[in-house]
């Protein structure tokens, strides 16, 4: 810690800190963190005017602004910038020393889980995780929180999320990964679709691809964009007549159309399964890499261990499987 902030935080020490409610802290970290008072207040499931006041309280206590208004939210102030990162550390560690030794039953336990899953994930692995919930754990409460693949690793670090599973590569310090399984992206579209010109094989050729007409999900909050990516270096990109935000509009668009979709293989086997789909292999395609993302923090805590113990049995497969785990 530089001299100026050790400056900073020490004409802080004079204060009474037996007069500081500790709750108080957990809002100054979330503030920093969302830059918002509504939004630090939904992370911690407490109202506008709660989360106002106790920013008022933390204001008086430090008889410091802490956060000042700017076009693109609150900003800390220098004071501010220096305490809530040390403030984030004790508060991690505190939760670790208080729940890293509790016995955990998991048909007691009514935690709610916050995972972060795209809106593929949803349509992938909640059920089957809400399903194994239900029977392994049911008191728990499960949430889907909406988190962008670029702020996964500060959402964990703030607690705003407890767990996330996806096509994730974060690189910040604390965070830690786990390959579940790896997969291609393959052409998927109604059964009976037919290329423009050749045999209709278990692989399009090149020429094939470049016939047909596409349609691409593209959501913002994961790294799906890859499919995009592969048709603009193959000059494809032109083929391209629909994108949609959402991989759940998918089925009813190629099902209804002539058009073709390029999906990551797991997917694709859910819509065989449930659609009158077929799949196509596709030449050099790109591959995917499916995460198991956490905090550090959290490594030792049973009731967190439990959690991702539960996401490898249900998802994990072995190195150069192709099948999905039953």
């Amino acid at each position: 810690m530089s001299s100026g902030a050790v400056s900073l935080i020490a004409g802080v020490a004079t204060l009474n800190f037996r007069q500081l409610d500790l709750n108080l802290l957990r809002v100054l970290v979330a503030i920093h963190r969302t830059g918002s008072v509504t939004l630090a207040g939904k992370a911690l499931s407490l109202s506008q005017p709660a989360t106002s006041n106790a920013l008022a309280r933390l204001r008086d206590y430090f008889g410091d602004d802490l956060f000042v208004r700017a076009r693109s939210g609150l900003k800390p102030t220098r004071l501010c910038e220096h305490l809530a990162p040390a403030v984030l550390t004790q508060l991690l560690a505190l939760e670790t020393a208080v729940t890293g030794h509790e016995d955990f039953d998991p048909l007691q336990s009514d935690m709610h889980w916050r995972l972060s899953l795209s809106d593929l994930g949803e349509i992938l692995f909640l059920p089957r995780l809400a399903g194994a919930l239900r029977s392994q754990a049911p008191r728990a409460r499960l949430s889907n929180i909406s988190v962008a693949a670029n702020d996964v690793a500060d959402a964990l670090e703030a607690r705003e999320i407890d767990l996330a599973i996806g096509i994730l590569h974060p690189r910040h310090r604390g965070i830690r990964t786990e390959l579940l399984f790896r997969e291609e992206y393959v052409a998927v579209a109604a059964a009976q679709w037919r290329p423009a010109s050749g045999r209709s094989g278990r692989t399009l050729t090149t020429k094939q691809l470049a016939e047909a007409a596409f349609v691409v999900a593209s959501p913002t909050a994961t790294f799906h964009d890859s499919v995009e990516q592969m048709l603009v270096r193959r000059k494809l990109d032109d083929r391209i007549v629909l994108r949609v935000r959402h991989f759940g509009a998918l089925p009813d668009l190629a099902l209804t159309s002539d058009l073709l979709s390029i999906v990551p293989q797991m997917y694709a086997r859910d819509l065989c399964r449930r659609y009158n789909f077929r799949a196509w292999g596709i030449p050099s395609a790109p591959g995917y890499e499916v995460r198991l993302v956490w905090h550090g923090s959290t490594d030792k805590d049973p009731v967190h261990q439990w959690m991702r113990a539960l996401a490898r049995q249900l998802f994990k497969r072995p190195a150069g499987s192709g099948k999905e785990g039953s």
